[in-house]
């Protein structure tokens, strides 16, 4: 995931917060050793170490103060202490919000959104808190601290990362509160997390704070804008971004995301895929083996560029591959029945301009004709499908990605015959015709049935002119598996797109004719 920077230049109003701790008079502890840490009580800390410890240069209402015992050097220049809180919280939630009472309040949904289930509460301490606070005084440096907290808030079973920076002479490297927000306006209530934007938020940052100007504080920062990802099995950090998906799996399909993706400039350096333009991606889900196809309008790239240069270096298989994967793209929702007049248009072009230029890009990857024409016709292939949708072909060939690490572009040539002989028996059939003399084939006088055989030999042939393989058992394919995959590619999102009704069986039988 590509994040960008933002700075921020704020000038704050300075209040007069009341210090939490009380001087302390130095007390000389005699030890043998001048040089050795020692456990000592707070008390016994001397007033520098507790000033520092107990000082919040960035006020907020959860950060607990100095604990009692503290680990320190004898002559008090520096002190480590491990403390942290416990809280217990009651939630209710009148409406059902959410299907998990672990709710943030921040994901409490506007009037007619949300999934309305039923009446749930939940009582934990899960949001009892465990912090480590390292403070001292240098020369270099003046007072600095480094301070890390977190609790298991993320879901109950890992810890959730809180806090974790350090701060100098006025500087805060590290993930904590974000420089959008007014700490001091923190209220005592149960922790806040959400997307950037909201009230309250923790972001990955290098931040300064300027308080030496009477009544005033400058602050600049450059901040991520999200952290997603930073997880594993026992160590998460606030998702920001989408807390309604941070599940990835639940990314699959039409997802109802509410906020536009990070402005992104795609520059594709295959001609196939047309992700340049389309609303689609994939992601592989590794422990189920699957590849899952996501369709969100607010993931679009902002700009698209496309320069044939930049496939100059295209290997001949890749260039075949990803061009019958353009290929396969615009024949698929040419005969969807979302197709209509404007797709159809950017379709049949598509269908006309690979079949003119592949080979000759795949023959000579320094044909620039070819080049330029195959990059511009998987776009408009890409501008298609993106509003209409795609059929079983792409249903059947990611799971063989899935499973058997396929390259996309080879499972959907492979495929593509098989299944336009399968959706002839439907409303397409007509269309079928188009195809071919898009494809080349003279079509005058024939009929529709001639016309369909017309069009699917016309794609065969053209992908045994590029050395597509042509059988499913030459690219791996277990008989054995067949089954598995007929049930993944059936439950796939471009299923519903195909204009044929089919089963389970149906794709099963369409894998065994192509083995």
């Amino acid at each position: 995931m590509k994040t960008s920077f933002k700075m921020v230049a704020m000038l704050l109003g300075i209040g007069i917060f009341p210090l939490c701790a009380h001087a302390q008079k130095k007390v000389i502890i005699e030890d043998e050793e001048p040089n050795s840490i020692m456990f000592v009580s707070k008390n016994k800390a001397g007033d520098e170490i507790i000033r520092i410890m107990n000082d919040r240069s960035q006020m907020r209402f959860h950060d607990p103060n100095a604990p009692r015992f503290l680990l320190t050097d004898q002559k008090g220049k520096f002190a480590l202490g491990i403390g942290g809180y416990v809280r217990a919280t009651a939630e209710y939630d009148f409406n059902g919000i959410v299907n998990d009472v672990d709710f943030y309040p921040a994901l409490i949904p506007q009037r007619g959104s949300g999934n309305f289930a039923k009446n749930q509460f939940q009582m934990d301490i899960t949001t009892s808190t465990l912090f480590l606070k390292l403070v001292g005084r240098t020369k270099h440096l003046g007072d600095f601290v480094v301070y890390t907290a977190g609790n298991f808030r993320g879901d109950g079973k890992t810890f959730e990362l809180q806090n974790a920076y350090a701060q100098f002479l006025g500087f805060t490297i590290g993930y904590s509160y974000g420089s959008f927000m007014d700490l001091s306006a923190l209220p005592p209530t149960i922790d806040f997390a959400g997307p950037n934007g909201s009230a309250f938020y923790r972001t990955t940052q290098l931040s300064y704070m300027c308080d030496k100007l009477k009544n005033w504080k400058f602050g600049v920062s450059m901040e991520m804008p999200s952290v997603d990802g930073t997880t594993n099995n026992d160590l998460s950090i606030n998702t920001q971004r989408m807390p309604d998906f941070a599940d990835v799996r639940s990314l699959e399909g039409v997802a109802d995301t509410k906020q536009k993706a990070v402005p992104t400039f795609a520059l594709p350096t295959t001609a196939g895929t047309a992700a340049e333009v389309t609303i689609n991606y994939v992601i592989i889900d590794e422990d189920a083996t699957k590849k899952m196809v996501c369709v969100d309008p607010n993931d679009i790239p902002a700009v698209a560029i496309v320069d044939p240069e930049l496939m100059y270096s295209m290997p001949k298989g890749l260039t075949a591959a990803t061009g019958m994967d353009a290929l396969t793209h615009a024949i698929e929702s040419y005969i969807t029945p979302g197709a209509w007049a404007m797709s159809d248009m950017f379709e049949l072009k598509a269908i006309e301009m690979i079949a003119a230029n592949l080979k000759a890009a795949v023959d000579n990857g320094n044909d620039t004709t070819a080049r330029e024409a195959m990059s511009q016709a998987q776009y408009i292939a890409g501008m298609g499908f993106s509003n209409v949708g795609l059929g079983i072909v792409h249903s059947m060939a990611h799971p063989l990605g899935a499973h058997y690490d396929t390259p996309h572009g080879v499972a959907n040539a492979l495929l593509l015959p098989y299944v336009m002989e399968y959706n002839a028996e439907s409303p397409a059939a007509p269309k079928y015709i188009h195809i071919a003399k898009a494809m080349g084939v003279n079509t005058e006088g024939m009929t529709e049935a001639e016309g369909v055989k017309a069009a699917i030999q016309a794609v065969r042939d053209l992908s045994v002119s590029i050395n597509i393989p042509q059988k499913l058992h030459e690219i791996g394919v277990r008989e054995e598996d067949l089954h598995q995959l007929a049930i993944d590619a059936f439950n796939d999102v471009c299923t519903g797109g195909n204009p044929r009704p089919t089963s389970i069986a149906d794709i099963e039988a369409l894998y065994h004719k192509a083995y």
